[in-house]
């Protein structure tokens, strides 16, 4: 039986389609093997988020090629797609393929192995403006399980090279959604992560349907569904409709990520982001009134070029003022081909580190702040593993995104369980198992 291995770098959307892929494959009757096994076909899934990503990306890829020369190497993902020549030049790489056109795979690693020549398969992706489906009827990993709605991404942003590696934005067919997240269901996950490269932009491509539409539709038709999470959403996307839809929602979960980038409206603009700090203050305001429990977390980027003190302290007290359950802080990375990696002003590396470092200290207060509420509170956790450290404990994430350790058995992970929090703390809050949610009976 032929094997196939692969490697996935970047995001939950390129988890996702290696797992759409390695379906291809199994349905051609490939068997799947460790990356670090020998294998006939290795498989990886490229990252350009960062130069750092296009790196990583080529170590794994000489990696493969190390562990059997003799194996079919193919490339995709984003830095296959920005990058196809650069990764053609690297020995031992046979197929090239991109962000698109991933059925195809398999037709060139057979027409491969009987030319030998190598192949590059990829296309201009700014001429593609359809969703390209792929059947995900469940993950190897079997815990958490991420559901592509859409593609693409059209705001161009000064630092993000996504665009240019992903195309413009297109959504997924609404029916073809719903038949993905029942089978999911079916396969027994609880949750299902809403995960697109601009999530809440679904629809947007769209005449008579939307984001808001969609999350009704999955809380209304997908039978057995307990939880819907979304990835991100922009503010711009959190229209009066998305929010009267999380009021009344009994699924959809007390958690947004809602990308911030900078707390100061000069950055912002030298961002191209398409909102001040006081379009985004609104907005969280009117959803904290529809949901005063929401955990709201972020991205920032810190030492953007030409930003000032001044400026970062704006982001600061912006940060301090919303209140944030988590933030992911990001030192401002230079993306070649991007406009802000050729700006003026670049900051260096000490300031950068330095901010970077005052603003994960109030992140870590703000926190704690946020977990020390539900102190003695219970919450209901889907445990995902056990802990390395702490023998039969098992960790997993509230509905409202709190990462709870508690003791517990196997048979727990991936079902719904309801764990009082007996010691607030960041990252872990320490719990004790109060009862599994579908089954009363079961107790430690």
């Amino acid at each position: 039986m032929t094997t196939v291995a692969f490697h996935t770098l970047g995001c939950k959307v390129n988890q996702y389609e290696t797992e759409g892929i390695w379906q291809k494959f199994k349905n051609e009757g490939y068997e799947r093997v460790d990356f670090d096994h020998h294998a006939d076909v290795y498989v990886i899934n490229t990252c350009t988020v960062t130069n750092t990503g296009d790196k990583k990306s080529r170590q794994v890829i000489r990696r493969a090629v190390r562990k059997n020369p003799e194996a079919v190497v193919c490339v995709t993902g984003c830095y296959a797609q920005t990058s196809p020549g650069e990764i053609m030049e690297i020995p031992g790489v046979d197929i090239v393929v991109g962000t698109q056109d991933r059925g195809k795979m398999i037709q060139h690693i057979e027409e491969h192995q009987e030319h030998r020549m190598p192949i590059n398969g990829v296309s201009n992706i700014m001429k593609n403006r359809v969703f390209e489906e792929m059947d995900v009827p469940e993950f190897s990993d079997r815990t958490r399980a991420n559901l592509k709605i859409q593609e693409g991404c059209n705001n161009f942003c000064t630092f993000c090279i996504i665009p240019w590696s992903r195309g413009l934005l297109r959504s997924r067919k609404p029916e073809n959604v719903l038949d993905q997240a029942q089978q999911l269901v079916d396969a027994g996950y609880k949750e299902i992560v809403l995960t697109g490269i601009h999530t809440a932009g679904y629809g947007e491509d769209m005449k008579d349907y939307n984001f808001a539409q969609l999350l009704r539709d999955l809380e209304n038709h997908v039978e057995g569904l307990k939880r819907i999470r979304i990835s991100s959403i922009e503010a711009s996307q959190i229209t009066d409709e998305v929010i009267e839809v999380l009021d009344r929602s009994t699924k959809v979960v007390p958690h947004l990520h809602i990308p911030l980038q900078s707390g100061s409206n000069t950055v912002l603009e030298r961002m191209r982001r398409k909102y001040s700090t006081d379009f985004y203050k609104k907005r969280i305001e009117k959803i904290q009134q529809a949901l005063p429990e929401l955990a709201i977390t972020s991205d920032v980027i810190v030492g953007f070029p030409g930003e000032t003190e001044e400026e970062f302290q704006e982001t600061m007290n912006f940060v301090r003022d919303i209140g944030y359950s988590e933030l992911h802080v990001f030192p401002f990375s230079k993306r070649t081909g991007t406009p802000a990696a050729r700006m003026d002003d670049q900051v260096n590396d000490q300031v950068k580190h330095q901010r970077v470092q005052q603003l994960i200290e109030l992140s870590n207060h703000q926190a704690y702040e946020y977990a020390k509420r539900y102190e003695d509170e219970v919450v209901e956790v889907i445990p995902e593993e056990f802990d390395q450290e702490y023998p039969n404990h098992l960790i997993g994430y509230s509905d409202n995104y709190l990462k709870v350790r508690f003791e517990g058995t196997k048979d727990m992970i991936g079902q719904i369980v309801r764990v009082k929090i007996t010691k607030a703390g960041y990252p872990y809050n320490d719990g004790t198992f109060v009862r599994v949610m579908d089954d009363e009976a079961l107790k430690i």
